[in-house]
């Protein structure tokens, strides 16, 4: 089993970054595709990113495509979220998870294990 904590979240005005963390730890990081879900307040968890077990291949939502970058350091457990020109839209608690499958999937059903969240409020 592996256990995921997230950190990094916080206030930010629009337009501005900010870069989350996932580490990871209790099982074989390598062999886990990582992914990264937001949940906005009343609304349902939705898919934001996808990076395979060796970093290669990512995959984002339309609404992030461009402005979010996902990436991996397999040697130090840790899956990162590189959020730029964050506007209201992007507010919400941002969860970091692991799939031990190689589907490519980004429901989030598919994945195995979960993070706490952090939250992200984007606001002047």
């Amino acid at each position: 089993q592996i256990h995921l904590e997230e950190s990094g979240g916080g206030l930010v005005q629009p337009g501005g970054n900010l870069t989350l963390s996932c580490v990871a730890s209790g099982g074989s990081f390598v062999m886990h595709a990582m992914g990264w879900f937001r949940q906005a307040p009343g609304k349902d968890r939705e898919f934001v990113a996808r990076i395979s077990r060796n970093g290669i291949t990512q995959r984002y939502a339309n609404s992030v495509k461009g402005r979010f970058k996902i990436s991996r350091n397999n040697d130090e457990n840790i899956v990162l979220l590189q959020m730029t020109r964050l506007n209201a839209d992007d507010t919400g608690v941002y969860y970091c998870a692991a799939d031990k499958g190689i589907s490519g999937v980004t429901r989030p059903d598919v994945f195995d294990y979960w993070g706490q969240g952090t939250s992200v409020t984007v606001s002047s």
